[in-house]
């Protein structure tokens, strides 16, 4: 049995949210506030059983305004009202020899399948009664404040709104719920049939018990305070520990297993009896002088001192960890305080798993079938190659020796690359923030992704995404670039063009305009704005190639496709030379301009497209966009005239833009300087056309002495330009959007309050 997936109704900003877990282990991912910490308190809260652990502030903020429409309504609905609730539907993946686990929440004797579930509800007594409470309430606390000598005036007692009015009355008023889930009136999404309503749980056990007879959680948290003793500011441990302390306590926990080592017993034993007449023979004289003083006495007792060898404590107290540098009895011991944080962490995460394992384990007969354990963020000071050496391993430590009924389930939080790494797409969920009004998030599977219907697509995105570390799942932007070029260039673009970006988390990809349409797919998927610069990559375009001449100097042919005349029919294979995008008929062999925007293969037609047939919205996750940049025709001045012209690549664009500054002769070095100075506009982007193409160009140590030159010293192409200032209002809209709705939200409370 496992947890299959579990739906958030209400909480927090996850206002309907469904999230599927894998049966081994799932990994939570997603730019920070997206709600990941948030999936995994709502369960840790709902199976403590008690309701006092929520607050008015778990309610998702949407709910807020549906308080004061309440309270707002006529009197006379009360009776029909409905009060906002949280709730958490759990769906167990059952097999048949496990059936007997799960009775209690069986909707039917008839019941088939291998899904149940079972829903827990933080939901109203008498929606009724309370609005009659808080109306009675707010109405006797008016009417004294406007008895006040002085009157009223801006004071407003409590309570002040139905809001205020719970905040402070919501464990009195709310109570926990359980019901039994019928499989059969919840479509494959798992969202219910309209009007459903299940069946309360029945029988003499409390639900609170049926759910932790069958499930049990425990949580790793990311603030482990593990600390170096010698970093503490205050001489105490404060609220780190040390490894030996952590080890102790693991040890105690565990010590029924060794009670019985008499080896280890009959030592302290020898031990303690010597340490006895030790401590008898040192306190003689001070016990006799307290005896002169008249104590004990007749009656009293006499006193004695003796060693407290506990064989219980010794492990628990004295022991300590070492770290051994040598072999044999000559190796130097140094104690656990003198290795890095990163080693004992993960020491730590090891130990504190083992414990809650061997917990879950030793409850034996009241043991529920599966055991779920969350780990938040366990990259925590640990390095690239420890991060993956943990999560390569980390099921092995819940491994069960034996088939069987038990199983435990591992959910990992993490914004660690590294981790995705070593893991793929299968268990990734993705946690994707909508800046709307009420601050939502959507729950992606991304194992759906994977099994999608273009497996070599995925194939492709997930070595490609290990080889670039996968930042893609945290970014609040990607900006997908052509090459090299565009990768080192873009910071100092940014910083120049676009500042307020550098406050934003940026993913910015590599993927060259032959492959970059590959990533449509991916990008739409995971709802992240998206800015791709890439080359118009002018060719001069028929449908078979020429003849091979391997001693021809020209330049070579690209084979690149285009889609059918005919809808439905496979794409047409296309071959070309490149050329200036100035030439007449000319095409584009970028695939991400013919497949993915502005889908258009005539350089005339992209030169004429505007921003709108470049820009294109994600559908499903507004206000997400997706703009291309590519090079467009400026106006270029040289020898005493102006032309607009336009670029192949960035590199040409570049030398167009910057012509003087190419052009001088200190700038030899920078390679867009040709050896005849140009007669005109079109000479020097037919010289700087021949030198980009050329075997002997060197690309990257352009980029590297632009770079070296200062970034006051050039001017920026224009199309990456404008792709910048666009990316900086779409990510400044996000999150001002986002700012807004969380202070409105709070201003909304307090306007309430007052």
């Amino acid at each position: 049995m496992h947890l299959h997936s579990y739906r958030l109704k209400n909480y927090r900003r996850l206002r309907d949210a469904h999230i599927e877990l894998a049966s081994d282990i799932s990994i939570f991912v997603g730019s920070n506030n997206s709600g990941k910490t948030s999936a995994t308190q709502a369960i840790m809260m709902f199976l403590s059983g008690s309701k006092d652990r929520f607050t008015l502030f778990d309610f998702s903020s949407h709910t807020w305004k549906q308080l004061n429409a309440l309270e707002a309504a006529d009197h006379a609905d009360d009776a029909t009202a409905e009060i906002p609730s949280i709730a958490l539907d759990l769906w167990f993946e059952v097999n048949a020899a496990d059936l007997y686990l799960v009775m209690p929440i069986l909707p039917s004797t008839a019941w088939e399948g291998s899904m149940v579930g079972m829903r827990v509800e933080l939901a109203a007594r008498s929606p009724s009664e309370l609005l009659k409470r808080f109306r009675e309430r707010k109405a006797v606390v008016t009417e004294k404040a406007a008895a006040l000598p002085d009157g009223a005036g801006d004071y407003k007692p409590w309570p002040k709104s139905l809001a205020d009015y719970l905040e402070k009355e919501l464990h009195n008023e709310f109570e926990l719920r359980y019901s039994v889930l019928d499989r059969a009136r919840f479509n494959t999404a798992l969202v219910e049939d309209v009007g459903y309503s299940p069946a309360p749980l029945a029988g003499e056990v409390s639900g609170a018990a049926v759910l932790r007879s069958l499930v049990r959680v425990d949580c790793l948290n990311a603030q482990r305070h593990l600390a170096d003793p010698a970093s503490r500011t205050d001489g105490g441990s404060g609220r780190s520990e040390d490894l030996s302390r952590r080890l102790s306590r693991f040890y105690e926990r565990n010590l029924i297993q060794r009670e019985e080592d008499h080896t280890a017993l009959r030592a302290l034993f020898n031990s303690e009896a010597g340490l006895n007449d030790h401590l008898k023979d040192v306190f003689k004289d001070t016990l006799d002088r307290i005896a002169n003083l008249g104590y004990p006495g007749l009656n009293n007792p006499r006193l004695e001192i003796k060693s407290a060898l506990n064989p219980a404590s010794v492990m628990s107290q004295d022991a300590k960890i070492h770290y051994v540098l040598g072999d044999g009895e000559d190796a130097t011991r140094l104690p656990d305080s003198y290795n890095g944080l990163g080693f004992k962490n993960l020491i730590y995460m090891v130990v504190e798993i083992l414990d809650i394992h061997e917990k879950w384990k030793a409850e034996e007969e009241k043991r529920a079938p599966l055991h779920l354990i969350f780990i938040e963020e366990p990259e925590a000071h640990l390095h690239a190659q420890l991060q993956q050496v943990f999560i390569r391993n980390v099921l092995s430590l819940v491994k069960e020796n034996e088939e069987g009924a038990f199983a435990s389930q591992l959910v990992v939080t993490t914004h660690s690359p590294h981790i995705l790494y070593e893991r793929g797409f299968a268990p990734i969920r993705y946690f994707r923030r909508h800046a709307d009004s009420d601050q939502t998030t959507h729950v992606l599977n991304l194992s759906a992704f994977q099994a999608g219907d273009s497996p070599k697509d995925r194939l492709f995105l997930q070595r490609y995404l290990k080889l670039t570390h996968c930042d893609l799942f945290f970014a609040d932007a990607a900006i997908l670039v052509e090459g090299n070029v565009e990768r080192l260039l873009m910071p100092i673009m940014i910083e120049r063009e676009a500042p307020t970006l550098r406050s934003a988390s940026l993913c910015i990809l590599e993927v060259s305009g032959a492959f970059g349409h590959r990533f449509k797919e991916l990008i739409e998927f995971l709802g992240i704005t998206t800015l791709i610069v890439t080359d118009i990559d002018s060719v001069t375009a028929k449908p078979t190639p020429d003849p091979v001449d391997k001693d021809s100097e020209e330049d070579e042919e690209v084979e690149f496709e285009v889609p059918d005349d005919e809808e439905g029919k496979p794409a047409k294979k296309r071959y070309g030379k490149a050329c200036l995008p100035s030439v007449d008929n000319a095409e584009t062999s970028n695939q991400t301009l013919i497949k993915w925007l502005p889908k258009k293969r005539l350089i005339n037609d992209l030169l004429k497209a505007d921003a709108a047939e470049k820009t294109a919205d994600i559908t499903g996750s507004e206000p997400a966009k997706v703009l291309v940049a590519y090079q467009v025709a400026t106006h270029v001045a040289w020898g005493g005239a102006t032309l607009s012209v336009c670029g192949r690549t960035l590199e040409e664009a570049f030398g167009l833009e910057n012509a003087e500054w190419c052009q001088h002769v200190e700038r030899k070095n920078v390679g867009l300087k040709l050896k005849k100075v140009p007669s005109d506009v079109a000479a020097l982007a037919e010289g700087l056309h021949k030198r980009v193409g050329g075997k002997h160009f060197d690309k990257t140590k352009f980029a590297l002495e632009v770079m070296a030159s200062g970034a006051e010293a050039w001017t920026t192409p224009k199309y990456i330009r404008d792709g910048l200032s666009w990316l900086a209002k779409q990510v400044s809209l996000e999150v001002v959007q986002e700012a807004q709705a969380v202070v409105g939200a709070v201003e909304a409370v307090q306007a309430e309050a007052k």
